[in-house]
């Protein structure tokens, strides 16, 4: 068992418009992302990854894009991905938080 506090977990910056921190076990993962690029005047390119994916719309509001369907989510919102289906989002709102879960785990996202 782990227990990781918000203010002792410093988030990785993937850009300097996005942030992630990430939970594990063996075969779920967690990822907390921050988006501050919003709003966006375009969505993100669309991507596919072979794991199963479901999300929580912590805080703002977004586009969500699925094969070639649009959703207009909020907070409070969820959304499932199957595996190697394109996916992308586009904010609305200037802060977005997204909860990620995968299974299994995302072994790109781990620092090696």
């Amino acid at each position: 068992m782990a227990v990781f506090y918000e203010e002792n977990t410093k988030p990785e910056k993937i850009s300097p418009v996005f942030e992630r921190r990430i939970a594990h076990l063996e075969n779920l993962m967690v990822v907390v992302c921050d988006f501050t690029n919003g709003p966006a005047s375009e969505p993100d390119k669309p991507h596919s990854h072979p794991h199963e994916q479901i999300t929580y719309v912590a805080e703002g509001e977004l586009f969500f894009f699925l094969g070639d369907e649009k959703f207009h989510l909020k907070k409070g919102d969820m959304y499932t991905v199957p595996p190697d289906i394109p996916h992308c989002i586009q904010n609305i709102s200037g802060h977005v938080r997204l909860i990620d879960c995968f299974s299994p785990v995302r072994e790109d996202f781990l620092k090696k």
